[in-house]
């Protein structure tokens, strides 16, 4: 089953944001539009080139009102650790939460049970709660910030226009689709 469109089950976690610990809840999120980046482990080798890849991002989701949530199933001290320990996860801003009992992996459905360890997950969520794109990969496939970017700009678009919807490879500016009766069988 897929979870797009539904809502986002309710949590409670410690994360690691601006060198304190903060706790964080579904209701946190209440009215404003929300990224959670699954990924597997602090202190390997793909995660933070992603993590670095958002962190250098992070500004122009701001712009567009996103926050980023990045989760693991490492603990909110150990996110604490690797932040202070990598240059590359020192220059993050963005909010690190600590899933060690994998709550909120698994309301997203990418835990590997297996392992304890999260798929690389990403779960883009409006401001009513409700999951309006997703992507997992396996493990050794890292994903790309700026094509998340574009997916966000996608998602904020459509929502702000209705009866519009956003082709393929579409980008900020082009032109959008209207969907109707005249419109079958002429793309």
């Amino acid at each position: 089953m897929s979870l797009i469109n539904t809502k986002i089950k309710p949590f409670v976690a410690t994360a690691y944001k601006h060198g304190e610990f903060i706790e964080v809840t579904e209701q946190s999120l209440h009215g404003k539009w929300a990224v959670f980046f699954f990924y597997p482990a602090d202190f390997t080798f793909v995660c933070p080139t992603e993590l670095g890849d958002l962190a250098d991002n992070y500004e122009e989701f701001q712009k567009r009102e996103v926050e980023i949530y990045a989760v693991s199933t490492d603990t909110h001290f150990t996110h604490k650790a690797w932040h202070d320990s990598s240059d590359t996860i020192g220059k993050i801003e963005y909010t690190m939460i600590g899933d060690p009992m994998g709550v909120i992996t698994r309301n997203f459905e990418c835990m590997r049970e297996d392992a304890g360890l999260a798929d690389r997950g990403t779960f883009l969520v409006d401001p009513d709660g409700v999951i309006q794109a997703m992507e997992i990969t396996a493990e050794g496939v890292g994903r790309d910030a700026e094509d998340l970017l574009r997916k966000v700009k996608a998602a904020q678009y459509v929502r702000n226009h209705p009866g519009e919807v956003c082709p393929a490879a579409w980008k900020e500016g082009e032109e959008t689709l209207a969907p109707s009766l005249d419109l079958v069988g002429k793309i």
